[in-house]
């Protein structure tokens, strides 16, 4: 416990970051030492979707659901008057359902700050599997209740989120982890030892591409407003963000391709993607960004892009490529009319197949082609290993290469920190983002500052790098 009693709800959402060295001077003890049960007991914000795999990768590494949090309540949801889109969310929604059955002693919540208030002694830990837009109020409340939370890639929704999530995570000790899970591979870890070892020499770029977004994006004004299915909390699911009416063109599975709620394709593949290269290199911020794209608008991610990350300090270049080149939305069914895969042209790839891969270091002695899923990384030429030194392991293995049981390991004192903890998660995501500002202003070089949080050469970015929240939703920190 860390207090004689919990804040409610509207504490929360006044006072939820207010004084936040003195709010954390606490021992946290854990709620499964005064019971029977000796598992960590679990909250999961958010049970579809990458919900049911992390609540799911938590009970399987010994963890225990003592509350789910979700706007859609399955026991009371009627999607009869859905017309064609039922199907579609039939679909979509079956894993709430799902979870509402499997873990039917758990209690159900569709605030998460009511479960907090609620729940706050009995529960250990959170998973965070919500659209990125309430990534940082779930996971900054949680842990300022003294809550271990895995959150789920992209850490936040804005760069001055990923900073705070940082500092909080640092400020009151509690265990964290992002949930790109193949950072838990021992291939990646063991690449990562490989090119700080020096196996390609002096680093110069990096490619890294994806064909996603694979749902609607590139649109230029809403959907047609639905009726609100009983049983789905509509202004819940909105929470900090603007206003939209409610559309199953838009939610459980659409929501990434929006400004407000999502990052597009960026946020959501390049924390996989990207994250060997800058891992590896120890990229850290960069110092300016670039994006030349196809669509896009005021309200939704480009249907493609391709991006310049310039670490100056570094010397090094990374080239990000998304979208398909060509692709048309399509407004009538609502979806993304294929293109061209966007990916490095052939100087790059040197006839190797860039469907197999996802990224590509070039060092002055080769390159080396990687993917997260696959453990045969690749060097061009092969002659580029010849009388290399191979190091010892330096980066430690998560267990059964599994983030879900590293995170475990750390909230139970038997490792120091998740490999993605925030320390590292923060940062990255900072990066990643800081993409999706220059998304947001195509063909202009940004100029960043990241001591100062600002672009130098447009102060007026401001207002994206940290956005106002809806009345009741606002946070200190």
């Amino acid at each position: 416990m860390i207090t004689d009693s919990q804040p409610s709800r509207r504490q929360f959402a006044k006072t939820a970051g207010a004084a936040a060295t003195a709010a954390f001077g606490f021992q946290f003890v854990p709620s499964h030492v005064w019971g029977a049960n000796s598992r960590i007991q679990l909250a999961g914000i958010g049970s579809g979707g990458k919900g049911k795999a992390d609540i799911g990768g938590s009970v399987g590494v010994g963890m225990h659901v003592a509350a789910l949090v979700d706007i859609v309540d399955a026991k009371k949801l009627d999607i009869s008057g859905a017309g064609k889109d039922a199907k579609k969310m039939k679909s979509r929604l079956k894993a709430m359902e799902q979870a509402r059955s499997k873990y039917g002693d758990a209690k159900f919540f569709t605030d998460y700050r009511e479960m907090l208030d609620s729940m706050g002694d009995k529960i250990d830990a959170v998973t965070v599997s919500t659209p990125d837009h309430h990534h940082f109020h779930a996971s900054i409340q949680a842990m300022k209740a003294g809550k271990h939370v895995y959150c789920q890639k992209p850490l936040t929704h804005s760069i001055w989120e990923a900073r705070m999530m940082t500092k909080v995570a640092a400020e009151t000790g509690v265990k964290t982890q992002m949930g790109n899970q193949a950072h838990a591979n021992s291939h990646m870890r063991r690449v990562v030892e490989l090119v700080r070892s020096g196996l390609l020499g002096k680093v110069k770029e990096v490619h890294a591409w994806t064909n996603r977004p694979i749902w609607p994006q590139g649109f230029q004004t809403p959907p047609e407003a639905d009726p609100v299915p009983p049983g789905i909390d509509w202004e819940q699911w909105i929470g900090p963000a603007p206003h939209v009416d409610y559309s199953a063109k838009i939610a459980p599975f659409a929501w990434r391709g929006w400004w407000d709620y999502g990052t597009g394709a960026l946020g959501d593949m390049a924390c996989h993607i990207m994250d060997m290269p800058y891992w590896a290199l120890e990229l850290g911020s960069p110092t300016s960004v670039k994006a030349k794209q196809e669509g896009g608008s005021e309200l939704s991610a480009p249907i493609n892009s391709t991006i310049v990350y310039d670490f100056a300090d570094k010397d090094i270049k990374l080239h990000w490529y998304d979208g398909q080149i060509g692709a048309k939305f399509d407004r009538d069914n609502w979806k993304l009319i294929p293109g061209e895969f966007n990916r490095p042209g052939p100087k790059i790839l040197e006839g190797v197949d860039y469907k197999k891969y996802g990224s590509v270091i070039i060092g002055e002695k080769g390159k080396l082609f990687f993917d997260r899923f696959r453990d045969t990384w690749y060097i061009k030429p092969s002659s580029a290993g010849d009388g290399f030194d191979y190091p010892e392991q330096s980066v430690p293995r998560a267990r059964e290469d599994n983030n879900y049981a590293e995170w475990l390991d750390a909230i139970e004192g038997k490792v120091e920190r998740g490999q993605s903890a925030f320390d590292y998660a923060g940062p990255f995501t900072e990066t990643i983002l800081l993409g999706c500002l220059a998304q947001r202003n195509p063909g202009e070089k940004l100029i960043w500052n990241a001591e100062k949080m600002e672009m130098k050469n447009r102060p007026d970015l401001g207002k994206l790098i940290k956005r106002d929240y809806r009345a009741g939703w606002e946070i200190e920190v």
